[in-house]
């Protein structure tokens, strides 16, 4: 078994029978695996091999059986770059911020869902080259935006006005808002709000995500979390297991580019 003596970590665990020549024979390997305070820290099997097997095979010499453990510990500071800690978003309140005066002269209205931002033209422009080509032409000055949630647009709105990013701690614990939140603000190329989400999904990938991570990767130019990806599968046995299950099948007929080892 594998045992955590830390408060969090992310490993994969391959254990190896060896036969008489020293040689692995028998090789079982683990997903990489998310240990959090309060998680059980004990990882292993209880049916590793047969007794029968074990007997009968080429593992016993002298009454010895020798095992051979592979533990890969998953850092993302080792193969991403770092990004400097975002500072805590504190409690947003734009019309505090900017005052009543300020408010009045808003010249543009956003309308996402079922709520309304109002905001200033010269605001928006400033931050986001998306939001300038949509205003450069538009003289109502209303602009509504499809296929995003609220909560997260007024994330990007807060970082637009203040330059305040998200928690990188509270999007690794919560990975569905994390992977929203990339995708708007792929979409309005806001690169740092970008990279912040994408250093918090890197240590999400394990393999049930892996194959949704890489294809969402592939859509939106994350290098990064596409390099977590791969050293993932390159841990011996993670590749095989993952062939055999349906995301490998969903991700080779919808991305297939993006199996490129480089």
């Amino acid at each position: 078994f594998l045992t955590s003596l830390h408060d969090a970590g992310t490993v994969g665990l391959q254990l190896s029978l060896l036969d008489r020549d020293g040689r692995p024979s028998l090789t079982r390997a683990t997903e990489q695996r998310r240990f959090w305070i309060g998680d059980s820290a004990g990882w292993g099997w209880k049916d590793f091999v047969k007794n029968d097997d074990l007997v009968e095979g080429e593992h016993l010499v002298d009454d010895c059986l020798t095992v051979l453990c592979d533990v890969t510990i998953h850092d993302p500071s080792l193969h991403a770059e770092e990004v400097a800690a975002p500072a805590a978003a504190e409690p947003f309140d734009l019309r505090g911020e900017l005052g009543e005066t300020m408010w009045n002269e808003t010249d543009v209205t956003i309308h996402v869902g079922d709520e309304t931002f109002p905001a200033h033209r010269s605001v928006l422009e400033a931050a986001s080259p998306v939001f300038k080509a949509d205003l450069e032409n538009n003289a109502t000055g209303k602009v509504r935006v499809d296929d995003m949630d609220a909560q997260v647009f007024k994330t990007l709105l807060q970082f637009m006005y203040t330059g305040s990013l998200p928690d990188k701690n509270q999007l690794e614990a919560d990975a569905a808002t994390a992977e929203r939140l990339l995708v708007a603000a792929d979409r309005y190329a806001l690169e740092k709000i970008k990279a912040v989400c994408e250093e918090a999904l890197c240590p999400r990938v394990d393999m049930g995500s892996v194959g949704a991570m890489l294809a969402l990767a592939e859509r939106h130019g994350c290098a990064v979390l596409k390099k977590a990806c791969m050293e993932f599968l390159s841990i011996p046995g993670n590749l095989l297991s993952f062939m055999t299950t349906k995301g490998f099948e969903e991700l080779k007929r919808t991305h297939l580019r993006c199996w490129s080892f480089s």
